[in-house]
């Protein structure tokens, strides 16, 4: 028998049943299979409103054989950290590729969009600094920004009265050798676009370093290319952060901007340092992947046409649908308990759409996160609708 610490034993039992009493404990369900429209849990075929594969791109059967090839000449594994032996051929073209998708003059790969704000920010900030944080931000956002030591000045959510005033006293109070302004360029969770023009304004104003997450957005807004190039702001960003396992369908991420920050990246951020290079089979697939979104909207625009449909229906049947500019679509039912039971009975009708809640999403505003992506065919967004007006009638979350 496995003997814990008596004092970790009883945090861990005490807060643990803590969250169950809540409804804030996640459940983790294990996909059998692809990660596809539709999915298999627990032996139950499911319409999978769940997944950030925004493009279907995870399953893409062209991508799938580029793999499978590149894995036969190169391996399962890069071998190296990148500053040792660990930077392929592939990891340059595929740097090249994200650069030239991204508008910039270079561009570095990390392991996860979670590494690149833990390196990014970590690398340039430090406790002599300053960032001006949307208290909204992805969690990853705020770690790197704990890691730097600077000091944390969080704004309102997207006010940018709030964040002009605060960025004014940052600057006249002489305290700061350099200040940052860091925001999601699309908030995951309420599917919202960060106000980058006016954003960029005050960066002009106080001369701020700009730095958007653009993990929701790239392969989304922008036809495809980012809520940076949506507002064609290309050349007044220094730094874009994308994930490459939301909309690329694969794994990892990448920082964007000037070649001089790309350089002093690739010798001061310790993910990059310390870290083995991303495999070469899901090299090859991003690089191919980031190349179809250059050659064609396609996948965009069927993605986004998914997204309005869902939209509709769901506000038709009278569900709180939010302020959603993308096709990320929540649900909002408020109470933590509830999203949680309206989730489960979801599941129960074929319908597989994740509860959040706090500490995602703050408390008293829980609600299913519906992700409708370019692989969904119309029938399956009717029958997904019909089970929604079901339970939600049912629930007395609709009328």
């Amino acid at each position: 028998m496995i003997r814990l610490s008596k004092v970790l034993n009883a945090f861990l039992d005490e807060n643990l049943q803590a969250l169950h009493n809540q409804g804030l404990y996640n459940e983790i369900d294990p996909v059998e299979g692809a990660n596809g429209p539709i999915i298999q849990v627990r032996g139950k075929n499911l319409i999978n409103l769940s997944s950030n594969n925004y493009l279907g791109l995870a399953t893409n059967e062209e991508l799938k054989r580029i793999a499978k090839e590149t894995i036969e000449t190169y391996g399962v594994g890069a071998g190296a950290v990148r500053t040792i032996n660990g930077t392929l051929d592939l990891h340059v073209k595929l740097e090249e590729k994200l650069a030239e998708f991204k508008g910039t003059e270079a561009a570095i790969s990390y392991q996860s969009g979670f590494n690149c704000n833990m390196a990014a920010i970590s690398a340039v900030m430090d406790k002599n600094d300053a960032i001006l944080s949307d208290q909204l931000n992805h969690a990853s956002i705020i770690d790197g920004c704990r890691l730097s030591r600077a000091k944390i000045i969080a704004y309102n959510h997207s006010d940018m009265d709030d964040l002009r005033a605060k960025a004014k006293e940052a600057k006249e109070s002489g305290l700061y050798n350099k200040i940052m302004v860091i925001t999601d360029g699309v908030f995951s969770m309420d599917g919202d676009i960060a106000k980058l023009p006016e954003i960029v304004e005050i960066a002009k104003e106080f001369d701020l370093i700009t730095y958007v997450d653009d993990a929701h957005g790239s392969g989304v807004t922008g036809k495809g290319k980012g809520t940076v190039k949506h507002f064609g702001l290309e050349k007044e960003i220094d730094f874009q952060i994308g994930t490459l396992s939301k909309a690329i369908g694969v794994v990892g991420g990448y920082v964007a901007g000037k070649k001089n920050l790309i350089d002093w990246l690739r010798v001061r951020s310790r993910p990059f340092l310390f870290s083995t290079a991303l495999p070469p089979g899901d090299v090859a697939a991003i690089t191919a992947a980031v190349q179809m979104l250059l050659d064609s909207t396609e996948l965009h625009d069927k993605l986004w046409e998914n997204g309005h449909y869902l939209k509709a229906g769901l506000a038709k049947l009278g569900f709180n649908i939010g302020e959603s500019e993308t096709p990320i679509t929540p649900c909002i039912i408020g109470d933590e308990k509830l999203t949680q039971e309206f989730s489960h009975r979801l599941f129960e009708e074929g319908v597989y759409a994740k509860s959040i809640v706090f500490p995602t999403v703050p408390k008293g505003t829980g609600r299913v996160r519906n992700m409708p992506t370019a692989a969904h065919t119309k029938e399956m967004l009717d029958d997904a609708l019909a089970i929604y007006e079901k339970v939600g009638r049912e629930l007395g979350v609709i009328q």
